[in-house]
């Protein structure tokens, strides 16, 4: 008979497999739950197809294929999809640079991506593979907005946007990076234009809210959202410009320092500035000013200690609780994304006031003063921001200023001159981008009917193919006139369609609901399979999508639960989000040259080395450093792995594994045996509680070292080398498959090993065969005791007493009380 190879040939096995899987449909999921087992819908964040991948994007996608091949082996109906976040600025940028159309770039890069994916050994079901370029996805992102416009939660406006000269587009809030564009890190500039909005806001409370149900997502991504939705409890003041007459609506937390405003201060970007000052002799100057503001970035404008530069209106405002005139200034501190864009200024307890007032010579008022001290607002060196007692604050005065703050707040509302309210930090999320490859808003303006929306069944409005538009300024559509011209669905009438396209996180917004039905050309999606198979069960994916993509797929979620669309309030049910591979102290990136190629490993080591690295680097929720030469120890480790079942195969493939009592083997099986049920335990608990898959690889490691000094000479120990043997390739067939399902074939087992289960460890063996009790007097150790585990607990105590040792130290002592800890110690408490 020929002998069975014994080298590790990861370059044959590698692709066998992978091919027996798509054959077999191993991820192919069971769209019927009821007779296919518990559903599990695992997913991992849809990639933008940008080319090549490295091991830092590996890991993501290596820990979601370990939970899907995990959950397999559970028994589960898994849906594991994939697509392509494949609309955005990148392609279109790249295009212009290739010369070629971004539909080329990107398809291009989705088939090196997929057989990148289809080197690691992740398993998908890709016969629900979406991407979001494709019309039949696009045409349900416009049903989409559609929805919002008709519920009222997309709207156009004209607003300061965020816009990035480079790219010649705007850009939301969050895709500002330190005041630059997050794609091509240029300086971003405010710009006025008309935009297309989602309304947010409107959510703002429940977005909040619902934050307490997500108890399976990290502390760190709840508070990010938190923070960035920013609810603050406080009063709404209106100041009223003295010459025009002009309300001034003004958020204020702290109501108690209303009577120490001695100036107020606008941001530049404020709609009344232009009117406010129209007529004043140095308009052009204040002008320069605001549009050297406006072209600030706002993290380096909102820094505590940014330089505070400010301008005069030549106007002034009356405070309606003392009716004194202050002066209007306009400054570079104050944000138009943060409360009305006014601010009342009290330098005496704000620092940002201070600071100001300092540098403009304005008057600073104390109306708060700390218990036993009297400050001075002409030798104040800072802001005094802590609690305190009224002063100068009129029928206010003495109280603390905790209690004023009701009171005043009373005292508004009572006069009609302000009221209690609540603001948001969060802004309405601006959709419309000014470049080619995006899906297409699908609005038409007509002279006649206003802004209409296209019929649902006109969806899709198809992006037209632009052979070459790298020549051209501006937006690109709004060039193309069999594009814009069109007719009007109301009257028949020539009409213009929306130019823009919309941001990309809307196609993102969405995509977990197309993978249940992604060939639909009727529906988005159907209910009753989304009500069937979401909330998604797991969600994976960086923790840098946790205000952008994250939050806008809650609100799109709760506005199609609004519309009876879904019967669930949140789309993620748990949510994991990985740490980044790291090389040189850095994140992997072509620019810093640390980029490590999945290729380069795979040619020498294989796919499942690979995997094994990446996953036994370190905790997958934590950052790692990559070190190439440990890469060759998980490859030395499968090969002796492969060689001692390879050694073994012949003839073990006719034994049965032990299934015995364990007390009945002799002493090395049986010590393999209690080893390999150990283990199992161990790997069991440390993938179903805490993810931290290198702990469970290592035990793993711990018992192959074991087995494999092991040697069988008669047919129980070749029993129990096979139950080791089989249960190491189970258990570490969700880290490396590849090989596992080569040793469990070789060792006479039916392919695929992802069908036949996860292994469960016997009782018994996972007991210890002998425990150590600690002996104590008072407290003291002066002695142990070995036991077997089921040794009683009057046993113990008896023989504790009984010990020499401990007899010596009561020699003469009278025995008060026994104290004792259930396998632990025994405590005698002496007098």
């Amino acid at each position: 008979m020929q002998k069975r190879k014994k080298a590790y040939n990861f370059s044959e096995l590698e692709p066998k497999w992978r091919e027996y899987w798509e054959k077999c449909g191993l991820f192919r999921m069971q769209m019927q739950t009821d007779s296919a087992g518990e559903k599990f819908y695992c997913l991992v964040m849809f990639p933008y197809p940008s080319g090549t991948l490295h091991v830092g994007h590996a890991r993501n996608y290596v820990i979601g294929d370990v939970v899907v091949r995990y959950k397999l082996m559970r028994g589960f109906n898994v849906l594991s999809p994939m697509g392509w976040d494949a609309f955005g600025l990148p392609a279109e940028n790249a295009a212009i640079k290739e010369k070629i159309r971004p539909s080329e770039f990107t398809s291009n890069n989705i088939a090196t991506m997929k057989r990148e994916l289809y080197s690691w050994g992740t398993g998908y079901d890709w016969t629900t593979e979406i991407a979001a370029c494709d019309p039949e996805y696009y045409k349900w992102t416009q049903w989409i907005f559609i929805k919002l416009y008709e519920k009222g939660l997309a709207y156009k406006k004209k607003a300061f946007v965020n816009w990035c000269p480079s790219c010649s587009t705007v850009l939301a809030n969050e895709q500002v990076v330190d005041g630059c564009c997050e794609r091509c890190d240029d300086a971003v500039v405010q710009k006025d234009l008309e935009q297309w909005f989602f309304r947010i806001t409107e959510y703002a409370q429940r977005l909040l809210d619902d934050l307490e149900d997500l108890s399976h997502w990290p502390e760190r991504v709840k508070l990010m959202q938190r923070n960035w939705i920013g609810r603050s409890e406080g009063t709404e003041v209106e100041f009223k410009v003295e010459k025009t007459g002009d309300l001034l609506p003004c958020f204020t937390t702290r109501p108690d320092t209303l009577l120490g405003v001695t100036f107020m201060v606008l941001a530049p970007e404020h709609p009344l500035l232009e009117t406010l000052v129209e007529e004043n002799p140095h308009r052009d100057e204040i002008l320069r000013f605001v549009e050297k503001v406006r072209n600030e970035g706002l993290i380096e404008r909102s820094a505590a200690d940014a330089p505070k530069e400010g301008i005069f209106t030549g106007h002034y405002v009356i405070n309606p609780v003392n009716n004194e005139k202050v002066q209007l200034w306009i400054a570079n501190y104050v944000l138009m994304e943060y409360g009305t864009g006014a601010v009342m200024a009290v330098p005496a307890h704000d620092q940002r006031d201070f600071e100001f007032a300092r540098e403009n010579d304005l008057p600073v008022k104390v109306v708060i003063q700390p218990e036993g001290e009297q400050l001075d607002p002409d030798t104040m060196e800072e802001a005094f921001t802590d609690d305190g007692v009224q002063v100068n604050s009129g029928e206010f005065d003495e109280l603390p200023n905790r209690e004023a703050m009701g009171k005043i707040t009373e005292h508004l509302e009572h006069m009609k001159l302000g009221k209690r309210d609540v603001s948001y930090k969060l802004r309405d999320w601006l959709i419309s981008r000014q470049r080619y490859w995006g899906a297409p808003i699908p609005i038409i303006y007509c002279d006649k009917c206003g802004t209409v929306p296209v019929p649902e069944e006109e969806l899709p409005v198809i992006l037209p193919d632009i052979a070459d538009f790298s020549s051209a300024k501006g937006n690109p559509l709004a060039q193309q006139e069999d594009f814009v011209n069109t007719k009007c669905p109301e009257c028949g009438k020539g009409a213009r369609r929306e130019t823009d396209t919309m941001d990309t996180f809307v196609d993102s917004s969405w995509y977990y609901l197309r993978y249940l039905s992604p060939k639909d050309s009727e529906k988005a999606f159907d209910p009753e399979i989304v009500n069937r198979w979401l909330p998604v069960d797991q969600y994976i994916g960086g923790v840098e999508h946790a205000i952008l993509h994250l939050l806008y797929s809650r609100f799109v979620t709760k506005v199609l639960h609004d519309l009876g669309l879904v019967d669930f309030k949140e789309p993620f049910k748990n949510l994991f989000t990985q740490g980044m591979i790291i090389k040189g102290g850095a994140k992997m990136s072509k620019s810093k040259g640390n980029v490590v190629s999945t290729e380069d490993i795979i040619d020498r080591y294989g796919a499942d080395t690979l995997r094994l690295y990446l996953l036994f680097i370190g905790p997958p929720e934590k950052d790692a450093e990559w070190t190439d030469r440990a890469v060759v120890g998980g490859f030395r480790f499968l090969t002796r792995l492969c060689q001692k079942v390879m050694k073994h195969a012949d003839d073990l493939a006719s034994v049965k594994k032990w299934e015995g009592d364990v007390t009945s083997l002799p002493d090395g099986p049986r010590q393999i045996y209690r080893a390999t049920n150990r283990v199992i335990k161990e790997v069991t608990e440390d993938i179903d509680g805490s993810w931290h898959f290198n702990t469970a690889i290592a035990a793993v490691m711990e018992l192959f070292n074991e087995v494999e000094r092991f040697e069988p000479d008669d047919p129980v120990s070749r029993q129990v080398l096979r139950h080791s043997l089989e249960n190491i390739a189970l258990l570490l067939s969700p880290f490396v498959p590849h090989v596992c399902e080569e040793m469990w074939e070789a060792l006479g087992n039916e392919p695929s090993i992802f069908r036949h289960g996860w292994p469960s460890y016997d009782e018994a063996a996972v007991q210890k065969e002998q425990i150590e009790i600690v002996l104590q007097i008072n407290g003291k150790v002066r002695g142990r005791l070995v036991v077997s585990p089921d040794t009683g607990e009057d046993e113990i105590k008896a023989r504790a007493l009984d010990d020499q040792k401990i007899k010596n130290f009561l020699n003469g002592k009278k025995v008060v009380k026994i104290i004792s800890v259930p396998q632990k110690l025994v405590n005698i408490v002496v007098k």
